[in-house]
């Protein structure tokens, strides 16, 4: 099952933000979209769930517009999970997770079993189990991030697209994540992140995806897409590159381009 974007332009508010972008998904793959601040990685995410709307070229899913499906059929078919989105009233977070089963469920229906155990797996996967009557105001950025995560997990669609998921964790919940999405696009779904983490993207990604300025600028896997050239050119770092001990290969943003590893502290500029 594919999902594509075929030379899409996005404008908002006057300014163009994607460029003619053709780029063609499968699903059963993990793909991290990375670039610099600004380069309308997000904005492509939307696109891809049916949020934004191209102002030229279109969206398809196995060949149909996305657009003309139902908003249902969509719910169903693509999860997405969106930095800033929260729920907006104290639910529990097993409520919060059951919210991922409503494009399953009838109007004013509860939860089937086939609905509770979806719940009951997207919970355990996001180790948020513990947290299951904590309400939503209780929850640190973490917690809530997971929780979220578990919600859109919940909805068990053939995509789940994913934007900065890993932002708010900490270290061992950020490879926590990342392993579980990884594992998601094993079973079968499409999985589509942004990330801002190189080092996670090249190490858990099996296709890397860049955008600079509203263009795709690279797609391959990691070391095809993330060479030195590219790191140098769009994001302005040069980077150290080695082997973990199990074989991994591993990349790790270093240096702004040009800098050396003798750069005082009180060169860096503030983030």
């Amino acid at each position: 099952m594919s999902l594509g974007l075929h030379d899409v332009r996005v404008t908002l508010d006057g300014r163009t933000i994607l460029s003619n972008i053709d780029l063609g998904l499968e699903r059963g793959r993990f793909v991290g979209l990375v670039g610099p601040n600004g380069a309308g990685k997000t904005t492509l995410l939307r696109a891809l769930a049916a949020l934004v709307v191209p102002t030229q070229g279109r969206v398809t899913l196995e060949g149909h517009v996305l657009s003309g499906m139902s908003r249902d059929e969509r719910a169903r078919r693509i999860a997405a999970l969106f930095q800033g989105v929260g729920v907006g009233w104290p639910m529990t977070v097993r409520e919060i997770v059951a919210l991922g089963r409503l494009p399953h469920r009838r109007a004013f229906a509860g939860l089937s079993e086939a609905d509770e155990a979806a719940v009951a797996r997207a919970m355990a996967r996001t180790d948020v189990g513990r947290l299951a009557d904590r309400t939503e105001p209780t929850l640190s950025s973490g917690e809530r991030m997971r929780a979220l995560l578990a919600r859109a997990l919940a909805v068990e669609a053939d995509w789940l697209l994913v934007d900065e998921p890993v932002t708010a964790l900490d270290p061992a919940h950020q490879l926590d994540a990342m392993a579980l999405l990884r594992a998601a696009s094993r079973d079968g779904s499409g999985v589509v992140a942004v990330l801002h983490d190189l080092a996670l993207a090249a190490r858990f990604c099996d296709r890397i995806v860049v955008l600079s300025d509203g263009r795709l600028v690279a797609d391959g896997r990691p070391e095809e897409a993330l060479t030195d050239a590219l790191l140098a050119r769009v994001f302005g770092v040069t980077a150290e590159r080695g082997e973990a001990a199990d074989g991994t290969r591993y990349i790790l943003p270093w240096a702004r381009s040009g800098a050396t590893t003798e750069t005082s502290d009180d060169a860096i500029i503030p983030g």
